[in-house]
């Protein structure tokens, strides 16, 4: 399923953006967030010399309906609020993506990874188009399905592989001893490895096939 890392700039007319800009040195971290209806619901997390000044300023905000601070540490804040204005919410509702968390906001620029079919990142761009937020894509990338890659047996035996240095030059475990650590018979052990490595190994041959065919 494709994955993505999105840029996006806050329109300077919005609350958040005007915020983040006239206090560029402190960043609002969103923790959570939750849209109801028109409105949303956000908890973040803000840190910089100015973060006080920014719970401040957004609780002269009209479009902040509600806002309480839930723990105060010098130049650190952790705030609830309700907004009748979420605007970065509407367009991720909007194309069914889901958001992330966290994500950071600072200076009015905002980074979102977020993983969803191409259908839907294709609805989220245009959702974002349509309600005024300039965005550029850093980069889209094919994420394998790494749940079907390994069975969970074979993942807990490759992983104590690992630990037990059996992968090391030269070799820290023998097969042997690996089977004994997690308990089960050499036979199993060698052959639960070996379906691993092949889903493994013809994983990363077919990544570097379609490299190849995509920079031609």
């Amino acid at each position: 399923m494709p994955n993505a890392k999105l840029r996006l700039t806050v329109p300077e007319e919005a609350w958040l953006g005007e915020i983040t800009r006239r206090f560029p040195e402190t960043r609002i971290r969103v923790l959570a967030a939750i849209p109801d209806g028109l409105s949303g619901v956000g908890l973040v997390e803000m840190t910089g010399p100015t973060a006080e000044g920014v719970v401040t300023a957004m609780a002269e905000q009209d479009d902040v309906t509600d806002i309480e601070t839930l723990q105060r540490r010098d130049d650190e804040a952790l705030v609830q609020f309700e907004t009748s204005d979420p605007l970065l919410l509407l367009p991720a509702r909007g194309s069914n993506v889901p958001l992330e968390m966290p994500f950071d906001i600072r200076d009015g620029e905002v980074t979102w990874t977020v993983t969803a079919p191409t259908e839907q990142l294709s609805e989220l761009g245009g959702q974002l188009d349509e309600f005024g937020i300039d965005f550029s894509v850093e980069y889209i990338r094919q994420e394998p399905d790494r749940e079907r890659l390994l069975t969970d047996r074979q993942q807990e035996v490759v992983e104590a592989a690992v630990d037990a240095g059996y992968y090391d030059t030269p070799r820290q475990c023998s097969l042997t001893e690996l089977a004994d650590r997690i308990d089960i018979a050499k036979s199993t052990c060698s052959n639960t490895l070996h379906r691993a490595e092949e889903a493994i190994i013809k994983e990363y041959v077919q990544r570097e096939i379609v490299g190849d065919i995509s920079a031609v």
